[in-house]
């Protein structure tokens, strides 16, 4: 069963590893992600709440968004050679906190990065964690690369993505997410840094435990925090 605690005070999501089956490898837990997100009928991407279907054609099914949703319009249509921009039609599975920030301080990340660390249990763990993975539009996983959080300047125009209410600040490397995910967002930095011993700056910390008094739960988070995942094996 896996099972998120808030600490009374700091609302800090905590986990016990005696309750938690994790999946081995992020490969397992896209696929754990798929059966959770297909179960609840909850097909919905995170940052600009865009509805999307499962496509099962092989052993990797496609999560292909709804084009004709208002949701979302596409930063670039076509890639630069001309050609349909892929990662605008499909769902890509994201970490909230990017795997820069919580493989960087392994060994493996300074012989090689992300690729050196492929085999690492560690970083295997980390990278398979469930609370820190959410399906989001393949462009903005793009866009976001491993861009910081922050709040959105005043009277900022969110025009990028069409409806969608998030904006890349490509100059500034920050990315800035709706209102309605950054209590998530703040919770799965939150839990990270604690569960993995990941130093946030201080800055970077008063933000999410701002973003987590601010803004609580969504029925969807809460029924996250109860999924058995024993169920799905």
């Amino acid at each position: 069963m896996l099972r998120w605690h808030f600490k009374p005070k700091l609302s800090l999501l905590l986990i016990s590893s005696t309750l938690c089956a994790s999946p081995a490898n992020f490969t397992q837990a896209k696929k754990e992600l798929v059966e959770i997100y297909q179960k609840a009928q909850h097909l919905e991407d995170f940052y600009c709440q865009t509805p999307f279907r499962i496509i099962k054609n092989g052993k990797t099914p496609k999560l292909e968004i709804d084009s004709s949703s208002p949701t979302y319009t596409p930063r670039n249509k076509y890639t630069k050679n001309g050609k349909l921009n892929k990662r605008a039609r499909y769902i890509e599975w994201e970490h909230i906190m990017p795997a820069q920030n919580f493989g960087k301080h392994l060994p493996c990340w300074k012989k090689g990065g992300r690729k050196a660390c492929a085999k690492d249990p560690t970083f295997q763990k980390m990278e398979a964690d469930l609370h820190n993975l959410v399906p989001v539009i393949g462009e903005i996983n793009g866009d976001r690369s491993n861009f910081k959080y922050a709040q959105a300047p005043k009277n900022l125009e969110y025009t990028q993505y069409g409806n969608c209410k998030v904006y890349t600040d490509f100059k500034a490397k920050r990315f800035y997410p709706a209102d309605y995910s950054k209590g998530q967002i703040a919770r799965a930095y939150l839990y990270m840094s604690k569960t993995y011993n990941i130093k946030l700056s201080d800055q970077e910390k008063k933000l999410m435990e701002t973003w987590d008094r601010t803004y609580p739960m969504s029925e969807w988070e809460k029924h996250l925090e109860n999924v058995s995942l024993s169920a799905l094996y």
